[in-house]
C-alpha cells in the first residue's frame, strides 16, 4: 500500500481544497454519509466538492457537508472543472479504473482509494479491500469499507448511522400526497419493487399486487408503491392487479429521489428488495423490511436494528448475477404468504415508535431471519 504521512492537505491559500468522488448507485451514496460526516467534522476549514452523478442530486439536497457540487456524467467536463479547482486530495469512493484515471489528470495532489484492476497505478494511496482471498474480494460491509477510507486520512471512526436531509420543497412535495389521500391519520406502508442492478434482485411483481392487497385488506393500511422514472410501469402494474383504493402509486406523480425520500420519512414500513430505497429508510430510522435475493447481504449490511432480512436459502445463491440464468428460486419461493407474514410481525413489533421520527439509534441488529 502506498501512503502519506500527513493528515492535512498542505495547499496554498486560506482554505484547500478536497474532492469527494461519490458513488453512482443510490444505495451505496447512502452508506457513504457515515464516512462523509466524519470527513466534515475532522477537516472542517477545508473546502470539500462532492463529484457525482446529476441524477443524485435530489438525494443530496439538503446535505450541509459539502461546499459544492461537479457533476461527473461527462468525464472531460469533469476532468476540466477539477483541474481548475487545485484539488489538495481526491477520496475515491467508486472502484473504477475511470475515476482513478480522471482523479490523476485533473492533477489531484493526493489520490486515495482502494487497488483494483491496476489502478493503483494512478493512486498515491492505494488501500487493499480489507477482505480478500488471494486477489479475489470477499464480501465486506460497503459502509465499513468507506469508513476505512476516511479513517486512513485521519479522521474518527465515523460509526454506521447513516444520515440524510429532507428540503423543505421535498417534504411539501410528500405532504401534499398524504392530504390527497387522506392519510394524516392512518399507517402507510411503502413497497419497492424495482432493483437498478438488474432483474435477478427483483421479487415477481404479481407477488408484490398481493402483498399490497393483503396490507390494505387485512391489516387496513395505506400502502404507497415507490417507483423511479425507470420503474412506472411495474409500479402502475402493481396498483392495477391489487385492485384497491388503498393502494396507491407515484407513478402517478412527478417522481425524483426528492420525494421518493421525503415519503419514505413518513412510513410506518417499507418492503423492499435490495435496493436504494431500502438505505434511503434506513437513514430515517424507519422499519424495513429487505427481500434478498442473488446478493450476499454482507455487502450492504447496514447494522440498523429495525431491519429485517428474509433470503431464501437456495443451492446456486447468492450468485451476485444481474439476471438470472435459471428459475429466479432464490426469489419466487418468498412467497407472497410468508413475506406477508413477517411484514405484519415487524409493523407490530414497531407499530408504537414508527408513526414519528425518531434519531437513528447506534445499535447491532440481532433480529435477522433466513427463510
Amino acid at each position: 500500500m502506498n501512503s502519506q504521512h500527513s493528515h492535512s492537505p498542505q495547499h496554498s491559500g486560506t482554505a484547500p481544497t478536497l474532492v469527494v468522488f461519490l458513488p453512482n448507485w443510490v444505495g451505496d451514496v447512502v452508506m457513504s454519509t457515515p464516512a462523509l460526516r466524519s470527513l466534515r467534522q475532522h477537516f472542517a476549514q477545508a473546502r470539500i466538492i462532492a463529484v457525482h452523478r446529476a441524477y443524485l442530486a435530489e438525494l443530496l439536497a439538503g446535505c450541509p457537508w459539502f461546499d459544492g457540487h461537479i457533476y461527473s456524467d461527462h468525464f472531460w467536463t469533469t476532468v476540466r472543472q477539477l483541474r481548475r479547482r487545485e484539488v489538495a486530495w481526491a477520496l475515491l469512493f467508486p472502484n473504477s479504473l475511470r475515476v482513478a484515471l480522471a482523479a490523476w489528470l485533473a492533477g489531484c495532489q493526493r489520490r486515495i482509494g482502494y487497488r483494483q484492476d491496476g489502478r493503483h497505478w494512478w493512486l498515491t494511496d492505494s488501500l487493499d479491500w480489507p477482505a480478500r482471498c488471494g486477489r479475489r474480494r470477499l464480501p465486506f460491509p460497503t459502509m465499513l469499507a468507506y469508513n476505512q477510507l476516511v479513517m486512513h486520512l485521519g479522521c474518527p471512526e465515523p460509526g454506521v448511522r447513516m444520515e440524510l436531509f429532507i428540503t423543505p420543497e421535498q417534504e411539501q412535495a410528500a405532504a401534499r400526497i398524504w392530504r390527497k389521500q387522506n392519510w394524516q391519520s392512518r399507517r402507510v406502508v411503502a413497497l419497492h419493487p424495482g432493483a437498478a442492478y438488474g432483474s435477478a434482485k427483483c421479487w415477481p411483481t404479481d407477488y408484490f399486487a398481493e402483498l399490497a392487497r393483503r396490507l390494505a385488506v387485512s391489516e387496513d393500511c395505506a400502502v404507497l408503491v415507490l417507483c423511479g422514472p425507470k420503474e412506472r410501469l411495474v409500479a402502475q402494474e402493481i396498483v392495477e392487479r391489487a385492485g384497491h383504493p388503498l393502494v396507491y402509486g407515484l407513478h402517478r406523480e412527478k417522481v425524483n429521489l426528492g420525494l421518493v425520500k421525503a415519503c419514505l420519512r413518513r412510513v410506518a414500513l417499507l418492503v423492499t428488495t435490495d435496493s436504494g430505497p431500502r438505505h434511503m429508510a434506513v437513514a430515517f430510522d424507519r422499519p424495513v423490511v429487505t427481500l434478498f435475493g442473488p446478493t450476499h447481504i454482507a455487502w450492504t449490511e447496514t447494522f440498523h436494528p429495525r431491519s429485517l432480512y428474509l433470503q431464501q436459502i437456495v443451492p446456486c445463491g447468492p450468485c451476485q448475477l444481474r439476471h438470472c440464468p435459471r428459475d429466479h428460486r432464490c426469489m419466487r419461493e418468498l412467497t407472497p404468504d410468508f413475506v406477508f407474514e413477517q411484514a405484519c410481525r415487524w409493523l407490530q413489533r414497531w407499530q408504537a415508535t414508527s408513526a414519528t421520527v425518531e434519531p437513528v439509534r447506534l445499535a447491532s441488529s440481532k433480529d435477522r431471519l433466513a427463510a
